[in-house]
């Protein structure tokens, strides 16, 4: 059973740095799509990064171009979302999500045909 943890989140001042990560056990793929997602209250879920294993291709939201990476850890299965320069319009519930492929969604910003989802957690940007 493949499972997605994501964690790293919490409550920062704006202009500050926070580095999710996202753990997968039992996701043991060499094509494979990693995905930041986020949702905020009373809004949709936006994709936020995303990066493919086949071709390293990534994308990230115009919101956050700039200022957040995505990257893969030297530990198998993990990977973050490096995030700095933080405004309160990043506040939001963060996910991580897989795909046992590349997913040309994800690389759009959209988390159709990701297979498996973590549970998020919360970033609070405070002004």
């Amino acid at each position: 059973e493949v499972q997605l943890q994501a964690s790293g989140g919490g409550l920062v001042q704006a202009g500050g740095s926070l580095r999710l990560s996202c753990v997968a056990s039992g996701f043991d793929y060499a094509d494979y799509t990693i995905g930041w997602f986020r949702q905020a209250p009373g809004k949709g879920r936006e994709g936020v990064a995303c990066l493919t294993s086949s071709d390293g291709k990534e994308y990230f939201a115009d919101s956050v171009k700039g200022r957040f990476t995505i990257s893969s850890g030297n530990a198998k299965n993990t990977w973050y979302l490096q995030m700095n320069s933080l405004t309160p319009e990043d506040t939001a519930q963060y996910y991580c999500a897989s795909a046992r492929y590349t997913n040309s969604w994800c690389l759009a910003g959209y988390g159709y045909g990701m297979d498996y989802w973590g549970r998020g957690t919360q970033v609070t940007v405070s002004s």
